[in-house]
C-alpha cells in the first residue's frame, strides 16, 4: 500500500510551499556568502528585492482575497494603475502625501466595487469583468494625462531606531518608507486574517461550497462583495507605492504588467499570503538583479533581454512546478440563491 502524509503534514506550511521555501534558503545562503565578499551590492540587491516585492505582494493578496470566496480578479493591473494616477493627481493638487495614499487606496476600493458588482450582481463572466477594468484604466490615464505634472515630492524612508542598524537586514527592513512597511504588515494581517479569524473561514467556505455556506446562514454575495473591495484597496495601494514612493510621478501605462504578474505570484504562492510574499520575493530578486547587472555593465547580454528575465523566470515556474496548485473549487462560478 502507497504510504500518505498524515494530514497534519500535508496541511503544514513548509511542506506545502517546499519548493519555494528550499529555493529561499538556498539564495539566503548566496546572499551570506555574498555579504561577506561585497557588503555595499549585497545591500543593494536585498534592498531593491524587497522594493520590486512590494506592488507583487499587494496585486497578489488582491487576486487572493477575491479568489478565496470565488470571483476571479484580472483587472489587478487596471486597479494599481488607476490606484497610481489619483493618487499621484491628489499629490499634485493637495501636496498632501497621506491623502494622495488614501485616494489611491479608495480607488482601487471603488474598482473592486465594480468588479463585484459586475461578477456577484450581473454575474458577468469574471475574465470579462477584469479585462473592463483593465481597459477602462488605461484608457481613463491615457486621455486625463498631462505631461509636465509634478508633484510635493515622494514618501522617504523612516528608519527604526536600532533596528535599522542591525547588520544586513536592518538597512533591508528597518529602513523603508512607510507603504514598505504597511505591505510587511498587511501579509501578516491577511494570514491571520485567512486561517485564523472566523471571517477568513466563512470566506475560504465560501470559495470552495457558497451552496453549503449559504446552508448555514453565510451570506455569500456579502463576502464576495467586502473581500472584492478589500483586496482592491490593496491594488490601489500597490499603484501608490508605484507613484508615491518608488517613483514619485506618474507615466503612462507605469505598471508595466506588474498586475499580470502579481496573479502568477499568487498562484505560485498557492493562494495563501506567506506563500505570496515568498514568490514575489523571488521574482522581486530578477528585477533586482536585472538592474544591478545593468549598473555593473556585467558582459554583453541585451538590456532588454534582461528586462524579459522576471517574466521569463516566471513562466518557467508556472510551466513547470505549479502544475499542481489546486485553486478554490468555487473560483469563477457565480452563485445562484434558491
Amino acid at each position: 500500500m502507497e504510504a500518505t502524509l498524515p494530514t497534519t503534514a500535508q496541511d503544514n506550511f513548509f511542506y506545502r510551499h517546499r519548493l519555494m521555501v528550499g529555493l529561499l534558503l538556498v539564495i539566503g545562503v548566496i546572499v551570506a556568502v555574498a555579504h561577506s565578499q561585497e557588503p555595499r551590492i549585497t545591500h543593494a540587491v536585498l534592498s531593491a528585492t524587497l522594493r520590486q516585492s512590494t506592488p507583487l505582494v499587494l496585486g497578489a493578496l488582491c487576486g487572493l482575497w477575491g479568489e478565496r470566496t470565488g470571483v476571479i480578479n484580472i483587472g489587478i493591473e487596471g486597479q494599481m494603475l488607476l490606484g497610481a494616477f489619483i493618487g499621484f493627481l491628489v499629490n499634485v493638487f493637495t501636496g498632501n502625501l497621506f491623502l494622495a495614499v488614501s485616494a489611491g487606496i479608495l480607488m482601487g476600493v471603488l474598482l473592486g466595487l465594480l468588479l463585484a458588482f459586475m461578477s456577484v450582481t450581473l454575474k458577468m463572466d469574471q475574465i470579462i469583468g477584469g479585462t473592463v477594468i483593465n481597459i477602462l484604466a488605461l484608457g481613463i490615464t491615457g486621455y486625463f494625462y498631462q505631461q509636465g505634472l509634478t508633484t510635493q515630492g515622494k514618501l522617504q524612508p523612516l528608519p527604526l531606531g536600532p533596528l535599522a542598524d542591525i547588520p544586513l537586514i536592518g538597512p533591508v527592513l528597518f529602513n523603508n518608507p512607510p507603504i514598505t512597511y504597511l505591505t510587511l504588515f498587511l501579509v501578516g494581517f491577511s494570514h491571520y486574517l485567512l486561517f485564523y479569524s472566523r471571517w477568513g473561514l466563512r470566506s475560504r467556505a465560501v470559495g470552495e461550497h457558497p451552496r453549503a455556506a449559504d446552508t448555514v446562514g453565510i451570506n455569500v454575495y456579502l463576502m464576495r462583495y467586502v473581500n472584492v473591495m478589500f483586496g482592491g484597496g490593496m491594488a490601489g495601494l500597490a499603484g501608490a507605492f508605484l507613484s508615491l514612493e518608488a517613483v514619485g510621478t506618474f507615466e503612462r501605462a507605469m505598471t508595466n504588467g506588474r498586475g499580470f504578474l502579481a496573479l502568477a505570484v499568487m498562484i505560485f504562492g498557492k493562494w495563501t499570503p506567506l506563500g505570496s510574499w515568498g514568490a514575489a520575493l523571488l521574482v522581486g530578486l530578477t528585477y533586482a538583479l536585472n538592474t544591478q547587472f545593468q549598473f555593473l555593465g556585467l558582459g554583453e547580454i541585451p538590456p532588454q533581454f534582461m528586462g524579459t528575465l522576471p517574466y521569463l523566470i516566471t513562466i518557467i515556474v508556472l510551466a513547470v512546478f505549479v502544475g499542481h496548485a489546486r485553486p478554490p473549487a468555487a473560483e469563477g462560478i457565480p452563485y445562484e440563491k434558491e
